[in-house]
């Protein structure tokens, strides 16, 4: 099983990200999928998640209207749109996958979002 994060890096306040996650390994459309972050010397903190169809997606209000999660079956990958970026968005991003059936839960290894100007 894997879980490969992409498209972190350094962007100024009011920019945008495209953060993607491959998922291997396991059936990825019968996994919700969500994105953490852990800022420093934080916890680790959900900041959306979508089911396994993509029919319904949840966020953290400090991320509504700016972040946008999306999910392709077809490429088992899922995305976070990071939009209006502000420098407490400042974390390492994770993904995670989990099936409320079988129990079983995995996470990628993270991809390090960075806003400052």
């Amino acid at each position: 099983v894997q879980l490969v994060e992409s498209g972190g890096g350094l962007v100024q306040p009011g920019g945008s990200l495209r953060l993607s996650c491959a998922a291997s390994g396991f059936t990825f459309r019968s996994y919700a999928m969500s994105w953490y972050r852990q800022a420093p010397e934080k916890e680790r903190e959900l900041v959306a998640r979508i089911i396994s169809d993509g029919g319904s997606t949840n966020y953290i209000d400090a991320v509504k209207g700016r972040f946008t999660i999306s999910r392709d079956n077809a490429k088992k990958t899922v995305y976070l749109q990071m939009n209006s970026l502000k420098p407490e968005d400042t974390a390492v991003y994770y993904c995670k996958a989990d099936s409320r059936y079988s129990g079983r839960e995995y996470w990628g290894k993270g991809t390090l979002v960075t806003v400052s100007s």
